[in-house]
């Protein structure tokens, strides 16, 4: 664990602020990120990041190691290493991917004037930035597990009782039906992935509407859509959504925009006031 904590401190130092979407700052004196940062991209406490990077904490999950392995913009070489450091075998070939490039991660943390959430193959939030905390509320609440868009939809648990009431233009029963879909698809493309396959068995048991978009899921691909959100202080917004295919990743970029000067757009200068940084799982 002592390489691990090594690596931790090398990549953290390297890393520019504000390719990680935090505001360059006079007089700062770190060369990178600072610790608390890195706790916030990654999720972490910012206790446990130290005793990380001490070798004072040991046997660190799959799951925090791929949230740091995100925070730091860590190359696939680099990520595996870090697996390696801690004692875990990498992400294996024919598993869904949830690494993100680091070049997407600039990108959207550049875009932050609108809330982006970056999501895997299965549909996982794996990425998310400041003002998709304002719109949707901190998936960070939500245990990593249930992160996932098909229980928000389709489960009984955490994700579906944290999801904020959404309107979908083209319907609720076509929204749902493109994201079995798309599962179905993410299936066929990964069938050694364990999780995933647990995933589809859970929903495909216990919900009803699941099983029968399953049924006759047809691939589709995903177009504009008009959502209308209901968000608890300012009320409903209105927004444009896009589902941005990130190529060799297969990563599905989601964006909200509004028209310049409309009343929404009025609105999500009002949720930029609250939102916060960049962040990660």
């Amino acid at each position: 664990m002592a390489d691990f904590g090594q690596l931790l401190r090398a990549w953290r130092d390297r890393l520019a602020p504000a390719d990680a979407g935090f505001p360059a700052m006079p007089g700062r004196r770190a060369p990178g990120l600072r610790r608390e940062e890195l706790a916030q991209l990654a999720g972490l406490s910012v206790d446990y990041v130290l005793r990380l990077e001490q070798g004072r904490a040991t046997n660190p999950s799959a799951q925090v190691v791929g949230a740091l392995a995100r925070a730091l913009q860590l190359s696939p070489a680099e990520r595996d290493r870090l697996y390696r450091g801690a004692g875990l075998l990498p992400p294996q070939d024919g598993t869904v991917n949830t690494h993100v490039p680091a070049g997407i991660q600039r990108l959207a943390a550049r875009l932050g004037d609108f809330p982006i959430g970056v999501f895997s193959a299965d549909w996982t939030l794996v990425w998310w930035n400041g003002m998709w905390n304002a719109l949707f509320g901190d998936p960070s609440a939500v245990p990593a597990a249930e992160r996932n868009l098909a229980r928000a939809l389709f489960g009984d648990g955490p994700a579906s009782h944290a999801l904020r009431p959404v309107h979908s233009e083209r319907g609720e029963d076509a929204f749902a039906a493109s994201i079995v879909a798309d599962l179905k698809d993410a299936v066929s493309r990964y069938p050694k992935d364990a999780r995933l396959g647990r995933l589809v068995q859970e929903l495909r048991e216990t919900s009803d509407a699941f099983e029968h978009h399953w049924a006759t899921a047809t691939p589709s691909s995903h177009v504009t859509d008009q959502k209308t959100i209901r968000h608890p202080e300012i009320g409903d917004i209105l927004l444009d959504c896009d589902v941005l295919i990130v190529p060799g990743a297969d990563l599905r970029m989601v964006t909200y925009t509004a028209a310049a000067a409309s009343s929404d757009a009025g609105k999500l200068d009002l949720l930029r006031v609250t939102a916060g940084h960049t962040t990660l799982p």
